[in-house]
């Protein structure tokens, strides 16, 4: 099985999109700040969560396909072709033989026009399915996700990201890739 980076597709990638997206946000909210946390992080992924982010993924992606990249496995030999699923969601692609190629990760850089949130480029999410990591396909979203960012016009030539210090897998990835600590984000609730 090859794993191939593309830009994202919402009329056939928003389910496996959607699918990393919920283990993401899972993984966020149990390995990185406790029982509260992982609360938080589960009672927010809801049906209409599910469709706000996909509408402002779509929204993102239509300034650029390439805000958001999604790392696809396949065959071997490359071939494949499109079905959608039962209920008139996106599908997954479908080689000769039937078998499924899925979405098992991707990288979300924000479009340029939101560049002046931090005054740089921001990475929004990074990631890659279990099975997938260690394999070379953060490299390669990374790469993706650098050169997008090196195309846009920013206030200042950097690209930015929120880790969370616990995330000792991330953080090492992150250096590896030359970020470095360039402030610290604090937040607060709004339910008073």
């Amino acid at each position: 099985m090859t794993v191939s980076l593309r830009p994202y597709d919402p009329a056939t990638d928003a389910e496996g999109l959607y699918d990393c997206k919920l283990a993401f946000e899972r993984g966020l909210g149990e390995t990185t700040g406790g029982d509260d946390k992982a609360a938080a992080y589960e009672g927010k992924l809801t049906d209409g969560y599910r469709e706000r982010w996909l509408a402002w993924v779509e929204r993102c992606v239509a300034d650029d396909e390439r805000c958001v990249t999604v790392a696809v496995a396949g065959r071997e030999d490359g071939t494949a072709g499109r079905e959608r699923g039962d209920d008139g969601t996106a599908g997954r692609e479908r080689g000769d033989d039937g078998t499924a190629d899925e979405v098992v990760g991707y990288v979300f850089v924000l479009p340029e026009r939101l560049a002046m949130i931090w005054d740089a480029a921001v990475l929004n999410e990074l990631y890659v399915a279990p099975a997938h990591r260690g394999t070379g396909v953060a490299d390669d979203l990374m790469t993706a996700a650098v050169d997008l960012a090196a195309d846009q016009s920013l206030p200042l030539d950097r690209l930015v990201l929120d880790v969370d210090p616990a995330n000792e897998r991330a953080r090492d990835f992150y250096d590896r890739h030359g970020f470095e600590p360039w402030g610290e984000m604090v937040a607060r609730s709004l339910d008073g």
